[in-house]
C-alpha cells in the first residue's frame, strides 16, 4: 500500500492535523516521520529516519532487566485507557530458567467508540509498532508476538502484513535478530469484530481460537496467559513509546510534558463530533481540553458546547466548566470521569444526551459476552428504560432503577470492565442532565396486576 486512498478520508476522521513543520523528532516521537500525504512509511524511510536504532540498542547494549527499568523510570502510563505502568507490567511478568518463554500481544483492536487514533499508527506508521515490539518482547523473553487487530481496520491489516514482511527480510524478525541472538517473530491476527476483545484476557481467549470471554483473575496473564504461558498485552500506542524512550531516556520522556503533567511523554489526542476540524494531534500529555478543542476550531456554526467525553465512549461526561483541566490520568479521574484513550467526544447544546446515552448503551449492550449476568441483563434492560425515557413514555421509578443499574454494574461486580465502563456515561449524565431524563417521564407508576398468575402456570 503505496498512499490512503483521497476519498478514504470521507469515511473517518483518523486524519493528524499537524503539518510536519511542526512535528520535531524531539517533540514528537510518535508522528515526526509521517508524510503529509497519508502514505506508509515503508521500510528504507523509516531507518533514514532513525528506525529500528532503538531496538539494536536495547539488543546490544541492555539487559533485559535494564529495558525494564528504563520503562519504569519514564512511566509509560498505558495508551489504551487503563493508564498502567508498562514498565510495571513487564516486571510482573514471570521470568526465569525454568519457565516457557511466553508472548507478547499488541491490542490493535480499536473498536472504543470516537476512538480513532491507534488506526494512524497502524495504516502509516507500522515499523514503529514492530520496533516497539521488538523491544517489548525482548524485555519479556517473548519467543513470539502477536498483533490482535480490529477485523474491520482492512488498510491498517494490509499495511502491517507489508511492514512484516519488510522487518522479517531484513533480519529484524525472526531467527537471532540483527545478529542478536535474540529470536522473535510477529503474526498479524485479524479479530472477529466484537469490543469485548479489547479487554485482555477475553483477547487471549480469542486469540487462541475460543469464544472471548474475559477469565478471572488471578492468575493474570504474565503468569499465565495465551497457552497458558506467561503473556503481556499492551496498545498499540504504548508500543509505539519504547522505541522513543530506550534511544533518548527516560529523564527526556518524562520533559516532554512540559511541567503540564505529573506523567511524562506525549499523547495523541482527538476530536469527533460537532467541531469544524476533527482529527488528531500529538500533544504534551496534560494539555487541557480547551486548547484541543481550540485546536479543532471549536464547535461548528450554529452550536454550543453541552458535554463532552474526555476519551471515548466508556468514559464520563464532563461539562464546559471542566476544560481547563489537564487532560492525564490522575486529573481527569478526580472529577469523576477518565482519560481513557484521551480522544474527546463533544455534545452540543440541540443534542439530547438521553439519545445520546442510548446510542452508547445499545453498543454496549450488544457488545456484552453474555458470561456474567449483571452485564448480560443490566444492559439491555438500561437500553429499554433508555428508550421508553427517549419516546416520552417512562414510567415513575424508571430513573431511580438507572441509578440502581450504575450501582449494580459497578467495579468488582462483573467479570471485566466492560459493564463499568457502560454505566460511568449513565452515572455522569444523571448526575448533570437529571432534567433531560425527567420529562420522559409521562406515564404513572406500574401498579400490580389485579389477578396474580399462580406459581406453576404460564
Amino acid at each position: 500500500m503505496n498512499a490512503i486512498p483521497k476519498d478514504s478520508r470521507l469515511r473517518y476522521h483518523c486524519q493528524l492535523r499537524q503539518s510536519a513543520a511542526e512535528r520535531r523528532a524531539d517533540t514528537h516521537p510518535l508522528t515526526w516521520r509521517l508524510r503529509e500525504d497519508g502514505a506508509r512509511v515503508g521500510l528504507e524511510e523509516y531507518r533514514d529516519k532513525e528506525g529500528y536504532r532503538a531496538a539494536a540498542h536495547a539488543l546490544e547494549h541492555c539487559s533485559s532487566a535494564d529495558v525494564i527499568d528504563t520503562m519504569k523510570k519514564a512511566n509509560v502510563r498505558g495508551r489504551g485507557g487503563g493508564g498502567f505502568s508498562a514498565g510495571v507490567k513487564w516486571g510482573l511478568t514471570q521470568v526465569g530458567d525454568h519457565l516457557p518463554r511466553g508472548y507478547l500481544v499488541c491490542n490493535a483492536d480499536e473498536m472504543e467508540p470516537g476512538t480513532f487514533k491507534d488506526r494512524l499508527l497502524l495504516e502509516q506508521l507500522p515499523h514503529l509498532l514492530i520496533e516497539g515490539m521488538i523491544i517489548a518482547g525482548y524485555a519479556n523473553r517473548s519467543r513470539f508476538g502477536y498483533i490482535f487487530l480490529r477485523g474491520e481496520y482492512v488498510e491498517a491489516a494490509h499495511s502491517l502484513a507489508v511492514a512484516i514482511e519488510e522487518a522479517r527480510e531484513a533480519g529484524w524478525l525472526g531467527s537471532n535478530v540483527a545478529g542478536s541472538g535474540y529470536d522473535f517473530d510477529i503474526a498479524l491476527h485479524t479479530g472477529a469484530g466484537r469490543y469485548i476483545c479489547g479487554e485482555e484476557t477475553a483477547l487471549i481467549s480469542s486469540l487462541e481460537g475460543k469464544r472471548a470471554n474475559p477469565r478471572a483473575k488471578p492468575p493474570f496473564p504474565g503468569q499465565s496467559g495465551a497457552w497458558g504461558k506467561p503473556t503481556v498485552v499492551n496498545n498499540v500506542e504504548t508500543l509505539c513509546n519504547a522505541p522513543a524512550v530506550m534511544r533518548h531516556g527516560a529523564d527526556w520522556y518524562q520533559g516532554l510534558s512540559g511541567g503540564l503533567s505529573d506523567d511524562g511523554g506525549t499523547k495523541l489526542y482527538g476530536v469527533s463530533g460537532l467541531v469544524e476540524r476533527p482529527g488528531l494531534w500529538e500533544l504534551p500529555i496534560g494539555t487541557s481540553g480547551r486548547e484541543i478543542l481550540e485546536r479543532a476550531g471549536g464547535m461548528r456554526e450554529g452550536h454550543t458546547l453541552k458535554a463532552w467525553l474526555p476519551g471515548g465512549g466508556s468514559t464520563g461526561f464532563l461539562l464546559p466548566e471542566h476544560l481547563d483541566l489537564a487532560l492525564d490520568f490522575d486529573t481527569i479521574g478526580q472529577h469523576g470521569s477518565r482519560l481513557g484513550t484521551g480522544l474527546l467526544t463533544v455534545v452540543s447544546e440541540r443534542q439530547s444526551i438521553v439519545s445520546l446515552l442510548r446510542n452508547l448503551e445499545q453498543f454496549f449492550a450488544r457488545e456484552s459476552c453474555g458470561w456474567c449476568t449483571p452485564c448480560r441483563d443490566g444492559l439491555p434492560w438500561t437500553v429499554k428504560l433508555l428508550q421508553a425515557l427517549e419516546r416520552g413514555e417512562g414510567e415513575q421509578g424508571d430513573i431511580e432503577i438507572l441509578e440502581q443499574h450504575t450501582t449494580d454494574l459497578g467495579p468488582g461486580l462483573t467479570f471485566c470492565a466492560h459493564a463499568p465502563g457502560a454505566a460511568m456515561p449513565l452515572e455522569s449524565a444523571l448526575k448533570y442532565f437529571r432534567d433531560e431524563f425527567e420529562r420522559g417521564v409521562t406515564h404513572p407508576p406500574r401498579t400490580a396486576h389485579a389477578d396474580p398468575i399462580p406459581v406453576g402456570e404460564v
